[in-house]
């Protein structure tokens, strides 16, 4: 069951949609404070656009992007399986009009992602020399980075290259080129694109031993003469276990290191998963029935756990606001999210800020709240 004041909510921005003719869109024109305005002074807002958000196949979404958000992160098109499926092919048209929206509706862009060790195109897996996977590395990073030298401001230019203990992950760039494939990566990428900024992105990175292994990956980085201005903490927690003091030791350490940080794939999972992090190759048993529990709804009692622990995310990202430079949530509204897909396909979560018809939930105004509560 729902609280009485989200129905008062529902239904006051219904009556907003149908005076200003807005219908189910309504909920931008009507909400009056949106995201990026209300933390416009502190940091961006971003979301991660999927490729029908991109082309603008629906119009409410549509609208929430452009009102919610001011920078915007490709979620799939500009890995490697897709934009560089085979050694001499590269597809460019999703990520054209990836860069196009972004530009068009005067947004920060972020590539995602350079060099990961997932989803590779079949002819990388197959790669068994150093020399092949060094050119292989040279070619789609001169050639993706390059082509958006002037559009994209920044770059996640290796993703999750660390286990959870902080050691290296044993990924066939590791094993074939050794911990010099990271250090290759960030020169190549400024070589291409000296304009962009250049980041490395993980999950779990707030956690003691791997924040420690991030920040030795970072430093040797820095002391190879590689530039590297920012780290990003993917931020998929767990509402109800969400670990805020780590969050903040983190932060202020990877900024003690000159960085800028950034909260990159932000959601509140709210589903069982018998497993922390978000390693896309782990998965659960399909066929347990209490994996899937929320089909009809939340129970209220989720929904303010959530809505608690997004206001308390925020409260401290205004603490550290001279830090961090973007928050960027993993998805747009419940409906689009990768948690209803991942670990285990076909779930209904709830992990975001705005549901499967775009309305804002409690968390929105809880979030939207920080902010009025710091001034």
């Amino acid at each position: 069951m729902k609280t009485d004041r989200r129905l008062i909510q529902l239904f006051t921005l219904a009556l907003v949609g149908v005076a200003t003719g807005c219908g189910t869109g309504l909920g931008q024109a009507g909400l009056g404070e949106t995201l990026k305005q209300v933390f416009q002074d502190n940091f961006l807002i971003g979301t991660a656009l999927s490729l029908d958000q991109i082309n603008e196949t629906d119009a409410s979404t549509d609208s929430l992007i452009k009102h919610q958000f001011n920078a915007v992160t490709a979620e799939n098109i500009m890995k490697a399986e897709i934009i560089h499926p085979e050694w001499d092919r590269f597809d460019f048209d999703a990520a054209d009009r990836f860069v196009h929206y972004g530009r068009r509706n005067d947004m920060h862009i972020v590539g995602h992602t350079l060099i990961w060790h997932s989803q590779l195109p079949p002819f990388v897996t197959r790669i068994t020399s150093a020399d092949s996977l060094r050119q292989f590395m040279q070619h789609h990073i001169g050639t993706v980075a390059g082509r958006y030298a002037d559009a994209v401001d920044g770059w996640d230019v290796v993703n999750e290259a660390l286990n959870e203990d902080g050691s290296l992950r044993q990924s066939i760039f590791y094993n074939l080129l050794g911990e010099q494939y990271l250090i290759d990566a960030f020169k190549l990428a400024e070589q291409a694109a000296p304009s962009a900024e250049l980041y490395y992105n993980d999950y779990n990175n707030e956690q003691p031993a791997k924040r420690e292994g991030c920040i030795a990956l970072i430093k040797k980085l820095q002391e190879a003469g590689a530039r590297i201005d920012g780290v990003g903490i993917q931020g998929h927690w767990h509402a109800g276990r969400v670990p805020f003091e780590e969050i903040e030791k983190s932060i202020e350490a990877y900024a003690a290191l000159g960085l800028k940080v950034m909260i990159t794939e932000l959601d509140l999972e709210v589903l069982p998963r018998n497993f922390q992090g978000a390693d896309v190759g782990r998965r659960m048993d399909a066929k347990d029935p209490e994996l899937n529990p929320y089909v009809n709804g939340l129970p209220d009692t989720v929904l303010q756990q959530q809505a608690s622990d997004y206001e308390k995310l925020f409260s401290l990202f205004l603490k550290h606001q001279d830090k961090i430079s973007r928050v960027t949530f993993w998805g747009v509204n419940d409906g689009q999210s990768w948690l209803n897909y991942w670990p285990v396909s076909g779930r209904t979560n709830y992990p975001l800020l705005f549901d499967r018809n775009n309305l804002p939930k409690e968390a929105f105004y809880r979030v939207i709240g920080t902010k009025k509560r710091s001034d």
